[in-house]
């Protein structure tokens, strides 16, 4: 049975899943005013205490119920030899298939079994049904579990969110220090012209993107003095209220650091929000402009997935939590 460690003098309201509930977890979720963001874990994979921040509103505002959401944990966990039909607008699910099976589909088959699909849903013959294949063999969450402690703490010390350092370190190369088809490279995908300008250096003999520690904390940097003042300006000409710690903001935010402040003020626009909220981050999911285009679209909804596939790990291999204020302000 898992339990928790409370630290004295506060009271916490907590749910927390038994080793034979292994599906969906369960959110800790403490009350209002408190301020416990972060946790200490130990027992996943070893016996040493690991950080990890912890985000209620995944649960509490139902995140986690959303179709794109739960394509994306499916998906992510995949095996490459499988795939998902799914409906490309909703990413709704529509089954699971064998690559083999699909390619040996006749063209006519295929796009026959797509009618079938739009027929029974009522969508139009200009939507999309689409095979996505499995990506498990890309995302190693327990690879990336050994290096999110360190980027944490990385992160405070830099005074910036260390939200971003865990979200990034599970989506970008997790458990790797890969460099992408683009350019980007490292831990935390940092383009050669964005290094240099955070003060890296980057050159034909010293690549220093690859050194963990001076990537979190240029990533660090990066986020702190430019994507959150970039997302504060975009909503401030839309006049919509914001609070940095909502998790809507903080995946706003997440959308600069991947397509640029250009591409996301782009489709901000086309949207023409009047509030902040889930809402704004799921009309982004249908939007493009310029460079915002479908992975564009897709880093919020993965960052989601894995955010939630974390816990899900934590909450089925931990022993005890301890909550921590966070102190990076």
């Amino acid at each position: 049975m898992k339990y928790l460690i409370f630290l004295p003098f506060f009271s916490i309201l907590s749910w927390f899943p038994s080793k034979d509930t292994p599906t969906e977890p369960i959110a800790i979720v403490p009350l209002a005013g408190i301020g416990f963001d972060k946790m200490e874990v130990k027992n996943v994979n070893d016996s040493l205490g690991r950080f990890f921040i912890q985000i209620p509103q995944l649960y509490v505002q139902r995140w986690d119920t959303l179709a794109q959401t739960k394509f994306w944990r499916t998906l992510i966990k995949l095996s490459p030899d499988s795939g998902i039909i799914n409906i490309s607008s909703s990413r709704q699910i529509i089954e699971l298939f064998s690559n083999s099976g699909w390619e040996k589909q006749s063209p006519e088959k295929k796009e026959a079994y797509r009618d079938s699909v739009r027929r029974v849903h009522n969508l139009g013959i200009e939507d999309k049904i689409f095979f996505s294949r499995g990506k498990g063999d890309f995302y190693d969450f327990e690879g990336a579990i050994q290096t999110i402690d360190k980027g944490i703490f990385i992160f405070e010390q830099e005074k910036t969110d260390p939200f971003f350092a865990q979200t990034i370190l599970l989506i970008e190369s997790p458990g790797k220090c890969a460099k992408s088809n683009v350019g980007a490279c490292g831990s935390f995908q940092l383009m050669k012209s964005v290094a240099i300008q955070m003060g890296m250096k980057v050159n034909s003999v010293v690549d220093e993107r690859t050194d963990f520690d001076k990537s979190a904390a240029a990533s660090a940097k990066l986020i702190r003095t430019v994507c959150i003042p970039q997302a504060k300006d975009i909503l401030l000409r839309h006049n919509i209220s914001y609070n940095e710690t909502d998790l809507w903001f903080r995946l706003l935010v997440l959308h600069i650091y991947h397509a640029g402040a250009g591409n996301v003020s782009g489709a901000v626009n086309i949207i023409q929000p009047l509030t902040g909220d889930m809402n704004l981050i799921t009309q982004l999911w249908q939007t493009k402009y310029k460079g915002f285009g479908n992975a564009s679209q897709n880093y919020s909804q993965v960052a989601l997935a894995s955010l939630l596939e974390l816990d899900h790990i934590i909450y089925n291999k931990c022993e005890d939590v301890l909550f921590h204020p966070l102190i990076y302000k």
